[in-house]
Protein backbone atom coordinates (compact mmCIF):
# COMPACT_ATOMS: atom_id res chain seq x y z
CA UNK A 1 0.00 0.00 0.00
CA UNK A 2 1.54 3.29 -0.99
CA UNK A 3 0.09 6.57 1.70
CA UNK A 4 2.01 9.45 0.11
CA UNK A 5 2.37 12.52 3.02
CA UNK A 6 2.14 15.29 0.49
CA UNK A 7 0.86 16.09 -2.84
CA UNK A 8 4.14 16.60 -4.37
CA UNK A 9 4.30 12.79 -3.52
CA UNK A 10 1.55 11.67 -4.92
CA UNK A 11 2.18 13.72 -8.10
CA UNK A 12 5.79 12.13 -8.45
CA UNK A 13 4.29 8.30 -7.16
CA UNK A 14 1.46 8.79 -10.27
CA UNK A 15 4.29 10.58 -12.90
CA UNK A 16 6.23 7.58 -12.85
CA UNK A 17 3.38 4.90 -12.31
CA UNK A 18 3.03 1.57 -15.15
CA UNK A 19 0.80 -0.23 -13.36
CA UNK A 20 -2.75 0.68 -11.82
CA UNK A 21 -4.19 1.78 -8.30
CA UNK A 22 -6.88 1.29 -6.41
CA UNK A 23 -8.10 4.62 -4.56
CA UNK A 24 -8.96 4.68 -1.06
CA UNK A 25 -9.54 6.83 1.46
CA UNK A 26 -11.29 5.80 4.99
CA UNK A 27 -12.59 3.06 2.67
CA UNK A 28 -15.86 3.81 3.82
CA UNK A 29 -18.39 4.15 0.94
CA UNK A 30 -16.62 2.75 -1.95
CA UNK A 31 -19.16 0.64 -4.02
CA UNK A 32 -18.31 -1.73 -7.48
CA UNK A 33 -15.54 -4.13 -8.38
CA UNK A 34 -12.12 -2.50 -8.87
CA UNK A 35 -9.75 -4.37 -10.75
CA UNK A 36 -6.30 -5.66 -9.83
CA UNK A 37 -3.69 -2.24 -8.33
CA UNK A 38 -1.45 -1.51 -5.64
CA UNK A 39 -3.68 0.46 -3.08
CA UNK A 40 -2.91 4.31 -3.24
CA UNK A 41 -3.85 5.84 -0.27
CA UNK A 42 -5.23 9.50 0.55
CA UNK A 43 -4.63 9.29 4.11
CA UNK A 44 -1.42 11.19 4.75
CA UNK A 45 -2.57 14.19 2.90
CA UNK A 46 -4.42 15.79 6.11
CA UNK A 47 -5.31 18.80 7.63
CA UNK A 48 -7.46 22.23 7.33
CA UNK A 49 -5.30 24.06 5.14
CA UNK A 50 -8.12 27.12 5.73
CA UNK A 51 -10.66 28.28 7.55
CA UNK A 52 -12.83 31.38 7.20
CA UNK A 53 -15.92 31.22 9.25
CA UNK A 54 -17.07 34.70 8.80
CA UNK A 55 -16.70 34.25 4.71
CA UNK A 56 -18.02 30.87 5.03
CA UNK A 57 -15.57 29.14 3.23
CA UNK A 58 -12.84 25.99 4.20
CA UNK A 59 -10.20 24.75 2.37
CA UNK A 60 -9.29 21.19 3.44
CA UNK A 61 -7.23 18.74 2.49
CA UNK A 62 -8.76 15.11 0.43
CA UNK A 63 -7.65 12.63 3.50
CA UNK A 64 -8.76 14.82 6.43
CA UNK A 65 -11.37 12.44 8.15
CA UNK A 66 -14.81 13.85 7.78
CA UNK A 67 -15.45 13.59 11.55
CA UNK A 68 -12.88 16.01 12.33
CA UNK A 69 -14.15 18.50 9.46
CA UNK A 70 -17.46 18.75 11.02
CA UNK A 71 -16.10 19.03 14.75
CA UNK A 72 -14.08 21.85 13.49
CA UNK A 73 -17.17 23.67 11.57
CA UNK A 74 -19.19 22.68 14.64
CA UNK A 75 -16.98 24.68 16.97
CA UNK A 76 -17.99 27.72 14.83
CA UNK A 77 -21.41 27.02 14.63
CA UNK A 78 -21.68 26.02 11.07
CA UNK A 79 -21.72 22.80 8.58
CA UNK A 80 -21.62 21.35 5.57
CA UNK A 81 -24.92 22.03 3.20
CA UNK A 82 -25.18 18.46 1.90
CA UNK A 83 -25.71 16.47 5.10
CA UNK A 84 -22.93 13.58 4.23
CA UNK A 85 -24.41 9.79 5.11
CA UNK A 86 -22.28 7.56 6.50
CA UNK A 87 -22.70 4.42 5.02
CA UNK A 88 -20.61 2.10 7.71
CA UNK A 89 -23.27 0.60 8.71
CA UNK A 90 -24.83 -0.13 5.55
CA UNK A 91 -21.84 -1.61 3.99
CA UNK A 92 -20.48 -3.61 6.78
CA UNK A 93 -17.26 -1.62 7.19
CA UNK A 94 -14.88 0.09 10.26
CA UNK A 95 -12.97 3.40 9.61
CA UNK A 96 -13.16 6.83 9.05
CA UNK A 97 -14.68 8.55 6.25
CA UNK A 98 -12.61 10.95 4.42
CA UNK A 99 -13.79 13.94 2.86
CA UNK A 100 -11.80 13.49 -0.58
CA UNK A 101 -13.89 9.90 -0.42
CA UNK A 102 -16.98 12.39 0.02
CA UNK A 103 -16.28 14.62 -2.84
CA UNK A 104 -15.31 11.32 -5.11
CA UNK A 105 -18.97 9.89 -4.45
CA UNK A 106 -20.69 13.30 -4.09
CA UNK A 107 -22.34 11.52 -1.14
CA UNK A 108 -25.26 13.66 -0.17
CA UNK A 109 -28.07 13.38 2.57
CA UNK A 110 -31.56 14.48 2.71
CA UNK A 111 -30.90 18.22 2.75
CA UNK A 112 -29.71 17.60 -0.87
CA UNK A 113 -33.47 18.60 -1.53
CA UNK A 114 -33.13 22.40 -0.43
CA UNK A 115 -29.31 23.21 -0.22
CA UNK A 116 -28.29 20.84 -3.34
CA UNK A 117 -25.58 17.58 -3.73
CA UNK A 118 -22.32 17.74 -2.46
CA UNK A 119 -20.67 19.04 -5.74
CA UNK A 120 -22.86 22.02 -5.07
CA UNK A 121 -20.86 23.38 -2.62
CA UNK A 122 -17.26 22.57 -3.72
CA UNK A 123 -15.78 26.26 -5.26
CA UNK A 124 -12.55 24.45 -6.06
CA UNK A 125 -10.15 21.53 -6.01
CA UNK A 126 -6.75 20.25 -6.48
CA UNK A 127 -6.17 17.05 -7.75
CA UNK A 128 -3.52 15.10 -9.55
CA UNK A 129 -4.18 13.74 -12.99
CA UNK A 130 -3.13 10.66 -14.38
CA UNK A 131 0.14 12.57 -16.22
CA UNK A 132 1.54 13.15 -12.13
CA UNK A 133 0.25 17.14 -13.22
CA UNK A 134 -1.47 18.84 -10.29
CA UNK A 135 -4.26 20.57 -11.45
CA UNK A 136 -6.43 23.38 -9.72
CA UNK A 137 -9.91 24.55 -10.45
CA UNK A 138 -12.24 27.26 -9.03
CA UNK A 139 -11.29 29.21 -6.27
CA UNK A 140 -11.56 29.92 -2.56
CA UNK A 141 -14.12 32.44 -1.95
CA UNK A 142 -17.67 32.24 -3.90
CA UNK A 143 -17.97 34.62 -6.55
CA UNK A 144 -15.06 32.89 -8.24
CA UNK A 145 -16.25 30.56 -10.08
CA UNK A 146 -13.69 29.60 -12.68
CA UNK A 147 -13.20 26.34 -13.90
CA UNK A 148 -16.36 25.32 -12.57
CA UNK A 149 -16.85 22.68 -14.66
CA UNK A 150 -13.84 20.48 -13.88
CA UNK A 151 -15.43 20.96 -9.90
CA UNK A 152 -18.63 19.10 -10.92
CA UNK A 153 -16.60 16.17 -12.63
CA UNK A 154 -14.69 15.40 -9.94
CA UNK A 155 -17.32 14.98 -7.87
CA UNK A 156 -18.94 11.55 -8.84
CA UNK A 157 -16.08 10.13 -10.57
CA UNK A 158 -15.21 7.62 -7.93
CA UNK A 159 -11.35 8.03 -8.41
CA UNK A 160 -11.47 7.22 -11.61
CA UNK A 161 -10.28 10.71 -13.21
CA UNK A 162 -7.59 11.74 -10.74
CA UNK A 163 -6.76 11.49 -6.96
CA UNK A 164 -8.41 14.68 -5.27
CA UNK A 165 -5.77 15.86 -2.65
CA UNK A 166 -7.34 19.47 -1.60
CA UNK A 167 -11.28 20.76 -1.69
CA UNK A 168 -12.62 24.14 -0.77
CA UNK A 169 -16.22 24.46 -0.06
CA UNK A 170 -19.09 27.23 0.54
CA UNK A 171 -20.29 26.83 4.29
CA UNK A 172 -23.64 27.41 5.71
CA UNK A 173 -24.65 28.48 9.47
CA UNK A 174 -26.08 25.51 11.22
CA UNK A 175 -29.78 26.31 12.72
CA UNK A 176 -30.74 27.20 15.36
CA UNK A 177 -33.51 24.69 15.49
CA UNK A 178 -35.30 21.84 13.50
CA UNK A 179 -38.56 20.39 13.75
CA UNK A 180 -39.79 17.46 12.19
CA UNK A 181 -43.42 16.32 11.32
CA UNK A 182 -44.53 12.26 10.65
CA UNK A 183 -47.93 11.95 8.50
CA UNK A 184 -49.16 8.76 8.71
CA UNK A 185 -50.05 7.71 4.92
CA UNK A 186 -51.59 4.78 3.72
CA UNK A 187 -49.43 3.73 0.30
CA UNK A 188 -46.60 4.84 -1.93
CA UNK A 189 -47.85 6.96 -4.43
CA UNK A 190 -49.98 9.13 -1.48
CA UNK A 191 -46.48 9.07 0.48
CA UNK A 192 -44.79 10.62 -2.76
CA UNK A 193 -47.92 13.28 -2.98
CA UNK A 194 -47.60 14.44 0.19
CA UNK A 195 -43.56 14.99 0.06
CA UNK A 196 -44.55 16.97 -3.23
CA UNK A 197 -46.70 19.03 -1.31
CA UNK A 198 -44.55 20.01 1.35
CA UNK A 199 -41.79 20.56 -1.14
CA UNK A 200 -43.83 22.71 -3.61
CA UNK A 201 -44.75 24.93 -0.64
CA UNK A 202 -43.52 28.24 0.44
CA UNK A 203 -41.88 27.12 3.62
CA UNK A 204 -38.40 26.31 2.99
CA UNK A 205 -38.55 22.27 3.62
CA UNK A 206 -34.96 20.64 4.26
CA UNK A 207 -35.71 17.08 4.00
CA UNK A 208 -38.55 14.88 2.54
CA UNK A 209 -38.35 11.10 3.20
CA UNK A 210 -40.69 7.94 3.18
CA UNK A 211 -40.40 5.09 5.33
CA UNK A 212 -43.15 2.25 4.90
CA UNK A 213 -44.61 1.89 7.94
CA UNK A 214 -43.39 4.51 9.75
CA UNK A 215 -44.63 7.63 7.63
CA UNK A 216 -43.52 10.73 5.24
CA UNK A 217 -41.18 12.75 7.53
CA UNK A 218 -40.70 16.14 6.80
CA UNK A 219 -38.49 18.83 8.12
CA UNK A 220 -37.70 22.13 8.31
CA UNK A 221 -34.63 24.03 10.00
CA UNK A 222 -33.76 27.93 10.99
CA UNK A 223 -34.95 30.19 14.03
CA UNK A 224 -37.51 29.14 16.24
CA UNK A 225 -40.31 31.28 15.94
CA UNK A 226 -39.32 30.96 11.81
CA UNK A 227 -39.78 27.38 12.62
CA UNK A 228 -42.40 27.11 14.92
CA UNK A 229 -44.39 28.87 12.35
CA UNK A 230 -44.11 26.66 9.14
CA UNK A 231 -44.59 23.42 11.38
CA UNK A 232 -48.13 24.76 11.80
CA UNK A 233 -48.47 26.05 8.00
CA UNK A 234 -47.17 22.54 6.91
CA UNK A 235 -49.32 20.62 9.57
CA UNK A 236 -51.96 22.20 7.23
CA UNK A 237 -51.30 21.42 4.08
CA UNK A 238 -50.12 17.62 4.97
CA UNK A 239 -53.22 17.07 7.01
CA UNK A 240 -55.36 16.03 3.48
CA UNK A 241 -53.40 13.01 3.25
CA UNK A 242 -53.52 11.51 6.83
CA UNK A 243 -52.76 12.42 10.89
CA UNK A 244 -50.04 14.26 11.41
CA UNK A 245 -47.43 14.96 14.42
CA UNK A 246 -44.35 16.59 15.50
CA UNK A 247 -41.77 13.97 16.19
CA UNK A 248 -37.77 13.48 17.26
CA UNK A 249 -35.70 14.56 14.57
CA UNK A 250 -33.86 11.58 14.83
CA UNK A 251 -35.14 9.73 12.40
CA UNK A 252 -33.13 11.87 9.71
CA UNK A 253 -30.16 9.99 10.73
CA UNK A 254 -31.33 6.80 9.98
CA UNK A 255 -32.51 8.23 6.68
CA UNK A 256 -29.29 9.67 6.14
CA UNK A 257 -27.48 6.65 6.77
CA UNK A 258 -30.11 3.93 5.43
CA UNK A 259 -30.62 2.73 8.57
CA UNK A 260 -33.68 0.36 8.41
CA UNK A 261 -31.26 -1.66 6.30
CA UNK A 262 -28.60 -2.49 8.99
CA UNK A 263 -28.08 -5.86 9.70
CA UNK A 264 -29.92 -7.33 7.47
CA UNK A 265 -28.55 -9.10 4.78
CA UNK A 266 -29.34 -9.08 0.93
CA UNK A 267 -28.55 -6.72 -1.88
CA UNK A 268 -28.72 -3.06 -1.96
CA UNK A 269 -29.62 -0.71 -4.75
CA UNK A 270 -30.30 3.02 -4.91
CA UNK A 271 -32.68 3.95 -7.86
CA UNK A 272 -32.26 7.51 -9.01
CA UNK A 273 -35.93 8.66 -10.57
CA UNK A 274 -38.69 11.27 -11.45
CA UNK A 275 -40.49 11.09 -7.85
CA UNK A 276 -43.64 10.32 -9.66
CA UNK A 277 -42.98 7.34 -11.53
CA UNK A 278 -40.59 6.05 -7.60
CA UNK A 279 -44.10 3.88 -6.58
CA UNK A 280 -44.69 1.82 -9.67
CA UNK A 281 -40.92 0.81 -9.77
CA UNK A 282 -41.08 0.04 -6.62
CA UNK A 283 -43.50 -2.27 -6.70
CA UNK A 284 -42.00 -4.16 -9.62
CA UNK A 285 -39.13 -4.09 -7.64
CA UNK A 286 -40.07 -6.88 -5.19
CA UNK A 287 -38.21 -5.81 -2.42
CA UNK A 288 -37.98 -6.77 0.73
CA UNK A 289 -37.32 -3.31 2.35
CA UNK A 290 -37.67 -0.07 0.76
CA UNK A 291 -36.64 3.78 2.21
CA UNK A 292 -37.76 6.93 -0.05
CA UNK A 293 -35.91 9.93 0.27
CA UNK A 294 -35.27 13.19 -1.68
CA UNK A 295 -39.14 13.61 -1.61
CA UNK A 296 -38.99 9.91 -3.69
CA UNK A 297 -36.34 10.93 -6.45
CA UNK A 298 -33.94 8.93 -4.25
CA UNK A 299 -34.94 5.17 -3.56
CA UNK A 300 -33.63 2.58 -1.30
CA UNK A 301 -34.33 -1.35 -2.00
CA UNK A 302 -32.83 -4.06 -0.34
CA UNK A 303 -33.42 -7.17 -2.56
CA UNK A 304 -32.37 -11.01 -2.29
CA UNK A 305 -29.22 -11.84 -3.15
CA UNK A 306 -28.25 -11.67 -6.98
CA UNK A 307 -30.32 -10.10 -8.33
CA UNK A 308 -30.43 -8.26 -11.59
CA UNK A 309 -32.76 -5.39 -10.38
CA UNK A 310 -31.92 -3.41 -14.02
CA UNK A 311 -33.26 -6.55 -15.57
CA UNK A 312 -36.49 -6.95 -13.10
CA UNK A 313 -37.33 -2.97 -13.86
CA UNK A 314 -36.73 -2.47 -17.40
CA UNK A 315 -35.85 0.61 -18.74
CA UNK A 316 -36.86 3.75 -16.94
CA UNK A 317 -36.00 7.89 -16.92
CA UNK A 318 -33.23 7.55 -13.98
CA UNK A 319 -30.97 4.72 -13.23
CA UNK A 320 -30.22 2.13 -10.78
CA UNK A 321 -27.20 1.89 -9.08
CA UNK A 322 -26.30 -1.21 -6.77
CA UNK A 323 -24.71 -0.44 -3.36
CA UNK A 324 -24.36 -3.39 -1.47
CA UNK A 325 -23.67 -7.63 -3.03
CA UNK A 326 -21.73 -8.79 -5.86
CA UNK A 327 -24.92 -9.60 -7.84
CA UNK A 328 -24.48 -10.21 -11.86
CA UNK A 329 -24.23 -7.17 -13.52
CA UNK A 330 -21.89 -4.43 -13.00
CA UNK A 331 -22.68 -1.90 -9.98
CA UNK A 332 -22.83 1.28 -12.26
CA UNK A 333 -25.48 1.20 -14.46
CA UNK A 334 -24.31 1.37 -18.67
CA UNK A 335 -23.79 4.32 -20.20
CA UNK A 336 -25.62 5.01 -23.57
CA UNK A 337 -23.72 4.96 -26.35
CA UNK A 338 -22.74 9.05 -26.93
CA UNK A 339 -22.23 9.04 -23.38
CA UNK A 340 -19.55 6.17 -23.08
CA UNK A 341 -17.87 7.96 -25.67
CA UNK A 342 -17.81 11.26 -24.07
CA UNK A 343 -16.95 9.34 -20.97
CA UNK A 344 -14.14 7.78 -22.73
CA UNK A 345 -12.81 10.40 -23.77
CA UNK A 346 -12.38 11.97 -20.52
CA UNK A 347 -10.65 9.63 -18.79
CA UNK A 348 -7.88 9.74 -22.12
CA UNK A 349 -7.47 12.83 -21.35
CA UNK A 350 -7.16 12.98 -17.69
CA UNK A 351 -5.80 9.62 -17.10
CA UNK A 352 -4.18 8.32 -20.59
CA UNK A 353 -2.13 5.44 -18.77
CA UNK A 354 -5.44 3.90 -16.89
CA UNK A 355 -3.91 3.77 -14.06
CA UNK A 356 -7.11 4.83 -11.79
CA UNK A 357 -9.44 2.65 -10.13
CA UNK A 358 -9.28 0.44 -13.14
CA UNK A 359 -12.97 -1.46 -13.96
CA UNK A 360 -14.70 0.88 -11.96
CA UNK A 361 -17.18 2.67 -14.17
CA UNK A 362 -15.97 1.39 -17.32
CA UNK A 363 -11.96 3.09 -16.54
CA UNK A 364 -9.08 1.13 -17.47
Amino acid sequence: MMRPGSEAELAELVRVANAPFVLRGGGTRGIGAVGPGEVLETGGLTGITLYEPGALTLVVQAGTPLRDVEAALAAEGQRLPFEPPDLRGLLGRAGDSTIGGVVAANASGPRRVQAGACRDSMIGLRFVDGTGTVIRNGGRVMKNVTGYDLVKLLAGSHGTLGVITEVAFKLLPAPEVAGTLCVAVDGDARAVAAMAAALGSPFDVTGAAFWPGRGVFVRVEGFETSVRYRLGELTRVLARFGDVAEVDGAVWQAVRDVGPFHGRGGDVWRLAVTPSEAPGLVAKAGAEAVLYDWGGGLVWLLVEPGVDLRARLGVFAGHATRVRGAGGSAAFPPEPAALAALSAGLRAKFDPKGLFNPGLMGAG
